[in-house]
């Protein structure tokens, strides 16, 4: 589009109230101000190119990470509107950068659906940069303003001529208020690559110029959330070759939904409310799931698969299930701890209906394959029923309500499970070592022989039947699965310590996949850790260094002359005595501990399926990619 419409001009833009609070309490709105909080500048800015795509008129948008560390975002949309506002005394371009709540999302006639949260962004993202350029290509012009800490430095100036239309903004955070401005690239394009899917057709390119070689990533999905089910199922053995999928509009609203089922025990449902990813759900997932489990049922009678009596639940007809719901709407209504549940109530029924026709047509227009989705939840709720029975046997035999902790647990002396830890050890003499060198006030200690049982590939009531897991869920005291709550944990950090080797790495990723299917919350609300115990010991003299990776042992090295030293690599915790294993790797004065994070459950998800899934080829194909990488391997 070359013009701007006369539905979104400088009356369009409406002043709500000041920016002056931005700075003083920067995480009433952006969250916070650590790295998280760094990213969602970019979303802020970006959110306001996607809103143009929503309402038809942007097709392009490029994110570059400059040499200097600034971002710039730049679309092919309409442009901030440049014109004169008489009620501000300023132009509706100063008005977007210099007030909170100003924009063309406010019952204006700007915008009719609109993916910004509260439309602070670009007033936020100003107020907490250093530095910030605008440039506008619009009536012809290519219009600039310049800005330092949410003040303007210069006018709106016209420096030049152009026969596009569109926005770009590039800005560099302000060190005052982040805890770090560097930026990093695969948090950037995951966020892009999912408003690319949640777009179909939407180009979006994301490019870093921080390095010697440019990185550079291009999304353009023609089949929207198609593709995003094909990636997401793309590590699984499918249970039908075909993606469902419909989009249908019902009056202003849009309800846009794939699913697909796949042989795993595992539930994968996103949902998204005009591009926001409402993790907490609401009413448009509510209406999903509600549905989803009615048409399931009724095909069952219909057919005679399920006798009247018999009746399947919601988690018995989602098991191996992989969703996208992708909904649009006016005036979406954002509620829960972090604003991100929807709460319109009219989604619930618009949803519930949709996917009621389409997947009843799809159901009756596929028998073989309906028929086959009927005895799986047939399946899964007979497996359900045993892991109860298990659950239920397991739980009067002890071990599930705290009544006797394992023998083989060395338990700090602390009540207050705040001030306590637990070391996950691999092997015995492992643990013989830690349980010699720990501080017994605080410090815990569980030896795990042997690997444990690779929880993908298994049902709850096999998982309950492995002893190494019966230990650690009677020691953490929270118990499992859907029962589970950190609220009854017995310990506030839960620490994998094992061998820096391959046979250490791969029980480390057993133990990170089994809390990740069946204690999630631990790794949400950040009780888990991975020790790192050293490497190396280097002794000259009577000198002794301890070095955890080789670029630091190697420079050591160099200090030294490379002469009159001894070196010892070790290959597992064995070789270390008690105090050796204190003064490395356990005393919280002087060791090194990798938090275990959640921030992309659906990598973390694509993760664990290729590392311990049933495709060798994808595992090896991770493992040659990331070699490097795998000591420092977050979630």
């Amino acid at each position: 589009m070359d013009k701007v419409t006369n539905s979104y001009n400088e009356d369009a833009i409406q002043v709500l109230e000041g920016l002056e609070p931005v700075r003083v309490r920067p995480g009433m709105y952006i969250g916070s101000t650590d790295e998280r909080g760094l990213h969602h500048l970019v979303s802020e800015i970006v959110d306001n190119s996607i809103d143009e795509a929503l309402a038809g008129y942007c097709t392009d948008i490029y994110v570059v990470v400059n040499p200097d560390g600034s971002v710039s975002v730049e679309d092919n949309g309409r442009g901030i509107p440049t014109g004169f506002k008489k009620s501000e005394g300023k132009s509706a371009v100063e008005v977007v950068l210099t007030k909170l709540h100003a924009g063309g999302k406010f019952g204006g006639s700007g915008y009719t659906i609109s993916g910004g949260l509260h439309g602070v962004g670009l007033s936020v993202v100003n107020a907490l940069s250093e530095w910030l350029v605008v440039e506008i290509c619009q009536n012809g012009h290519i219009y600039k303003q310049e800005y330092s800490r949410g003040k303007p430095q210069t006018e709106l100036l016209v420096v030049g001529d152009s026969d596009k239309t569109g926005t770009k903004v590039t800005f560099f955070p302000d060190k005052e208020i982040f805890e770090t401005i560097d930026f990093k690239y695969d948090v950037l394009k995951h966020r892009l690559r999912e408003l690319a899917y949640l777009n179909k057709g939407l180009h979006i390119n994301i490019k870093d110029l921080r390095h010697e070689t440019p990185v550079e990533d291009d999304f353009r999905y023609e089949g929207g959330i198609i593709h995003f089910v094909e990636d997401l199922n793309s590590a699984h053995e499918k249970l039908f070759s075909e993606i469902v999928y419909f989009d249908e509009k019902v009056e202003t609203s849009e309800v846009e939904i794939a699913l697909q089922y796949n042989e795993t025990y595992n539930e994968n449902i996103y949902a998204y409310a005009n591009n926001i990813n409402t993790e907490e759900g609401g009413t448009h997932l509510d209406g999903f799931k509600a549905a989803l489990t009615r048409i399931i049922n009724d095909y069952g009678h219909k057919f005679n698969i399920l006798k009247d009596t018999e009746k399947l639940s919601g988690d018995d007809v989602r098991e191996g299930l992989t969703a996208v719901i992708n909904v649009k709407l006016t005036n979406p209504q954002f509620e829960g701890q972090t604003k991100t549940k929807l709460g319109n109530s009219e989604m619930r029924t618009i949803v519930s209906r949709v996917l009621s026709e389409c997947l009843g047509t799809y159901m009756e227009e596929h028998p073989k394959e309906s028929k086959e989705l009927v005895l799986r939840s047939i399946n899964a709720q007979k497996a359900k029923e045993a892991a109860r029975k298990v659950r239920d046997e397991t739980r009067r035999k002890g071990f599930l309500e705290n009544t006797t902790l394992p023998g083989k647990l060395a338990d700090c002396t602390e009540k207050d499970a705040s001030k306590c830890e637990i070391f996950l050890v691999e092997g015995d003499s492992a643990g013989g070592s830690a349980k010699s060198g720990r501080d017994r006030r605080f410090q815990a200690i569980l030896p795990l022989r042997g690997k444990i049982l690779n929880v993908e590939k298994a049902r709850l009531n096999h998982v309950l039947e492995n002893e190494e897991i019966k230990s650690m869920i009677t020691a953490f005291g929270g118990g499992i699965g859907e029962e589970f709550s950190t609220q009854k944990l017995r310990y506030d950090k839960i620490i994998c310590m094992t061998d820096a080797d391959v046979d250490g790495s791969h029980i480390r990723i057993l133990m990170l996949t089994f809390f990740y299917r069946f204690m999630k919350p631990l790794i949400e609300e950040g009780h888990v850790y991975i020790a790192q115990p050293p490497l190396y010991k280097v002794t000259k003299g009577k000198d002794e260094k301890y070095f955890y990776n080789d670029d630091d042992l190697n420079t050591y090295l160099d200090s030294l002359g490379r002469k009159g030293y001894d070196i010892q690599r070790y290959k597992g915790l064995g070789e270390m005595d008690p105090e050796q294993l204190w003064e490395t790797t356990m005393s919280p004065e002087s060791r090194t501990l990798l938090k275990v994070r959640l921030e992309d459950a659906i990598k973390a998800d694509e993760t664990f399926t290729i590392l311990m899934g049933e495709q060798p080829e994808l595992r090896r194909q991770f493992i040659e990619q990331n070699a490097k990488l795998v000591a420092d391997l977050d979630i």
